[in-house]
């Protein structure tokens, strides 16, 4: 009976020392992959400021990047918030994202923040809105528009930036939410990019069709955010679960969302958050394109070399062109 108490004890151990091992290999390839020189800011006009702290304590996890396109001054802001589980990657491996919106004419600021599983739910929150702050008010030193915010992220990314829509716009009671609500904040447009959402539901992945080790991971994710069991400790953290906050009424004194752009994999099992929070949002009247993509899994927007991912981000730079330009269109007889 010992060894098996011994047993069951480890687990959680052994799967945090494979995370991390698992988030060392990836650091690893993204760096090696980063020293293609089409990989440089600079061949792209772009200046990159890294490790600026938009929390004076000294973590990693409070740092950003900046990319700033050189001679594009007045664009607008764009906070990137990376993915990875809410236990994996961090700035370090998305340099890919905060190019790609640079290139277009945004001041990108690509943050870290505190991930699981030692920094559960609301640290990852706390940070991203405590990043999303700074930005509008730091946004200007850098020569972005801070009147002008726009909000993106994939994956656990995915959803804290659209936590962060939500409490830009609905008043709330936890601690991190009136800041953001009393600003005023001028977001512009959200791009959600297969978003993990709901994190109290996992029932909804019960499909047989679904490999188990695929199950094991969704739920791995939830437990690194808000704990273990999931279903209790989501419950307790219900900012952890935008998509049921957004299916609810909104209070009287809610505020309008932002669009949003919503995109996802046929054969990524968070395609059903995606569909749900497009559906929710078409409810609430609120403008969002869902852009779906055929056979393509979780993470494909950052394999350029396939079409559809290039396909996605044609569809994300049109989208965004709509509604949140880099640089707004200026009128004919205006100053």
């Amino acid at each position: 009976m010992c060894d098996t108490v011994k047993t069951v004890s480890s687990e959680p151990a052994l799967r945090d020392r494979i995370v991390r091992l698992w988030d060392r290999a990836l650091h690893l390839g993204a760096r090696l992959a980063y020293l293609n020189p089409n990989a440089d800011p600079r061949r792209h006009g772009i200046k990159l400021i890294r490790d600026v702290a938009y929390q004076q304590t000294g973590r990693r996890g409070h740092l950003l990047d900046v990319y700033v396109p050189e001679g594009k001054e007045g664009g607008a802001a764009l906070l990137y918030i990376h993915g990875g589980a809410f236990a994996l990657l961090s700035k370090e491996t998305h340099r890919l994202m905060a190019l790609a919106f640079a290139r277009r004419g945004y001041t990108v600021f690509l943050a870290n923040y505190r991930i699981g599983p030692r920094h559960r739910y609301p640290a990852p929150l706390e940070d991203a809105a405590s990043a999303l702050v700074w930005v509008s008010e730091h946004a200007h030193e850098y020569g972005a528009d801070p009147k002008r915010i726009v909000l993106a992220g994939e994956s656990a990314g995915g959803n804290l930036v659209t936590t962060l829509a939500y409490l830009a716009t609905h008043p709330r009671p936890e601690h991190m939410a009136k800041p953001l609500f009393d600003r005023q904040l001028p977001i512009q447009a959200v791009l959600a990019v297969y978003g993990f959402l709901d994190l109290e539901n996992l029932e909804r992945f019960r499909n047989p069709n679904m490999p188990w080790y695929i199950r094991r991971m969704i739920r791995d994710a939830a437990a690194a955010y808000v704990g273990r069991p999931v279903k209790v400790r989501a419950r307790q953290a219900p900012l952890a679960s935008p998509l049921r906050l957004l299916g609810e009424d909104p209070p009287p004194d809610a505020r309008p969302l932002p669009p949003f752009f919503i995109a996802c994999g046929t054969r990524d099992p968070l395609l059903i958050d995606s569909k749900k929070l497009h559906a929710v949002l078409d409810a609430r009247g609120v403008p969002n394109e869902l852009s779906i993509h055929p056979e393509e899994i979780h993470g494909f927007n950052a394999m350029l070399w396939r079409r559809e991912a290039r396909a996605m981000w044609r569809s994300a730079y049109e989208f965004l062109d709509r509604w949140a330009p880099a640089k707004p269109a200026v009128r004919r007889g205006a100053a």
